[in-house]
């Protein structure tokens, strides 16, 4: 019979015993570290947002269409949700970044010039530029679900897990309800105490909203309670390597993965998609 001594000692060893059962995973390996979820305000913010202006360094270079007339870029599910404009031209498709294919594609008919491109809540939405029109569809499948209108043109767009964010070419944002398409706020967007217009392509990044200016080789952030512009990233000369084939062919496509936090940039009818680094200027 088990004395109580015994019975302690054996009690000990088995709490030990299934520490140590419960600390390795079936495979042997201690798990890895739980990771906290994206956007939960754990994570602390990436270095980059320390400081006011900001430049690049060139992480990767990914293939990309070069007839594709980049009006919205987004990463989802592993892939890029692209828009593409010019009448006649206009597409929504799912490419494989690392092949550049195109995976699925759906054509809109020629009256419509195809905008900026965001998705949300399982939904795409996609603008067109005069027409005063968009376009939902399921995300999964780009089956067409309804239509949306709103007044102006429509240039870039994104989301910030609410609203639908929309720029129109001028220095003005539209925030929209993605469910009855009602507009809401009017973000005025300001650089040094002046409007900032031309504003097109955005993407949603870390609480602020990045956006292209037509024909600048630079990305303004903007903050979204009030519009006042943060800071400028400076991308002259990422693609100086490549020759444009027209004009007005220029930096326009933003895209973040909020998991890894990368950041890729490319521009209309460009042959490749940057992953970028943000780091501080120097002055």
């Amino acid at each position: 019979m088990m004395n109580r001594s015994d019975g302690m000692k054996f009690s000990l060893r088995l709490i030990v015993l299934t520490m140590i059962l419960v600390s390795v995973s079936c495979d042997g390996q201690k798990p890895a570290a739980a990771q906290p979820p994206v956007g939960n305000g754990n994570r602390p913010p990436p270095e980059w947002q320390a400081a006011t202006d900001l430049t690049y360094e060139v992480v990767a270079e990914l293939p990309h269409d070069a007839e594709a007339y980049t009006q919205g870029l987004v990463l989802h599910d592993g892939h890029w949700i692209e828009s593409t404009g010019k009448n006649g031209q206009t597409t929504l498709r799912r490419v494989d970044p690392a092949t550049g294919a195109v995976v699925l594609k759906k054509n809109l008919v020629a009256n419509f010039f195809g905008e900026g491109c965001t998705v949300l809540g399982g939904k795409i939405y996609q603008l067109s530029w005069k027409n005063q029109e968009g376009f939902v569809y399921d995300a999964a499948s780009f089956q067409w679900q309804k239509n949306f209108s709103y007044t102006g043109e429509g240039w870039g767009l994104t989301n910030d897990g609410t609203s639908l964010i929309m720029s129109n070419g001028s220095n003005i944002l539209q925030f929209i309800d993605p469910v009855t398409f009602k507009p809401g706020k009017l973000l005025k967007v300001e650089w040094n105490g002046q409007p900032l217009d031309k504003l097109n392509e955005l993407e949603f990044i870390e609480g602020e909203i990045f956006a292209n200016i037509w024909f600048k080789e630079q990305i303004a952030r903007i903050d979204p309670a009030n519009g006042r512009v943060i800071g400028m990233i400076d991308l002259a000369g990422i693609d100086k390597k490549e020759k444009r084939l027209e004009e007005d062919n220029v930096l326009n496509g933003i895209a973040y993965d909020p998991v890894t936090r990368n950041i890729f940039v490319t521009g209309k009818c460009w042959p490749k998609i940057y992953q970028i680094r943000l780091v501080a200027a120097k002055h």
